[in-house]
């Protein structure tokens, strides 16, 4: 069934139907499966708990992109400027004295949110390069203020001094990270299932036919621009909280939080992992991030080679991403299994 077709099912209950043509929304047994391996690491491998909680954080900025890229088809170069941006909230709160977790995060989603608003109109404009250029540009822009305000952000040195309190008054952030990481895959897990209740509602079924036929969606009363505005918005909020996370997980913001680097790095993520799906940005997150930990401590001058060679292997092997390779071999097993049915 085609998205159109999914949406005008959607817009036409169906007499006996719970879903109305709406995509599934029951939890699968890969799903649960999936959110268990990170309660399992946070029990099982205490020793990496710091590290795993900056893979929870990039999951969750990679799932910011997803939105945007995987679903309504907005290519950002510069999608580091709103995490930074939210790293820069939180952190400059809790260093002057305001390290509450909960309203530093909230803070971070909101400043993030009324940026990504106001710049969303300019976005939404143009196609694929016009929107690939602009987006660069702000995120150059937002880099070059946060380095010229060195009063305010530290500069090149980084904002120094956050100081967090104990999460919900009881829970301190100790040097172990088994805070930061329950702290962080909390959160995370929270957006996830809002996000997937989005993409799976009518307003993520019109963002996917934006993608598929921006020129047929008017057709049926979708207002294009206002909707991929708002996608692009809850994309940044998203972004914000992940930056948020970061300086509070760190206590510490750099000034590569809203470097160009980060922004590529995101968009290797999800080549890796498969964009559009949700899970291939955590997927593709976790793998980069551990390929790069691991690559790095073997050589640390040319782990940037193997990456590069990991990302032609998926791209010429593995279409959509590592869930995309996935998804064709199980179709490829059970095709080959109802052929052999079908024979005996």
């Amino acid at each position: 069934m085609s998205v159109l077709q999914q949406l005008r099912r959607s817009a036409r209950p169906v007499e006996g139907s719970a879903t109305h043509g709406l995509p599934e929304a029951r939890w699968s047994p890969f799903e649960i499966a999936f959110w268990c391996v990170p309660i399992a690491v946070f029990f099982l491998l205490p020793d990496y708990l710091v590290f795993g909680s900056q893979v929870l954080i990039v999951g969750l900025f990679a799932l910011s992109l997803d939105l945007v890229l995987g679903y309504a088809g907005i290519v950002s170069l510069g999608h580091a400027g709103f995490f930074g941006l939210g790293a820069y909230t939180a952190g400059l709160l809790a260093a002057h004295g305001w390290g509450e977790p909960l309203s530093g995060l909230a803070a971070g989603a909101v400043v993030a949110a009324l940026a990504g608003f106001c710049v969303s109109f300019l976005v939404v404009r143009g196609q694929d390069l016009t929107r690939l250029m602009v987006t660069l540009g702000i995120g150059l822009m937002l880099y070059e203020a946060a380095n010229k305000m060195a009063f305010l952000t530290g500069g090149v040195d980084g904002l120094s001094g956050v100081t967090m309190r104990n999460l919900l008054g009881t829970f301190e952030f100790d040097l172990e990270g088994r805070t930061a990481y329950a702290y962080s895959l909390v959160v995370l897990f929270l957006v996830f299932v809002g996000l997937r209740r989005l993409v799976r509602s009518p307003f993520g079924l019109s963002l996917r036919g934006i993608q598929q036929g921006p020129k047929r969606m008017p057709a049926i009363g979708a207002n294009v621009r206002m909707r991929l505005v708002a996608a692009f918005t809850v994309s940044a909020a998203i972004a914000g909280i992940a930056g948020a996370l970061l300086a509070q997980t760190t206590q510490f913001v750099g000034l590569d939080s809203l470097g160009f680097s980060r922004s590529a790095e995101l968009l290797i993520m999800l080549v890796l992992g498969g964009a559009g799906r949700l899970y291939g940005a955590l997927i593709g997150a976790a793998v980069f991030m551990i390929a790069q930990d691991v690559l790095a401590g073997i050589n640390p001058v040319y782990w940037q080679f193997w990456i590069g060679l990991l990302l032609m292997m998926i791209v010429l092997f593995a279409r959509g991403g590592i869930l995309g390779g996935l998804e064709a071999v199980v179709s490829a097993v059970k095709a080959r299994g109802a052929r052999k049915g079908g024979a005996s």
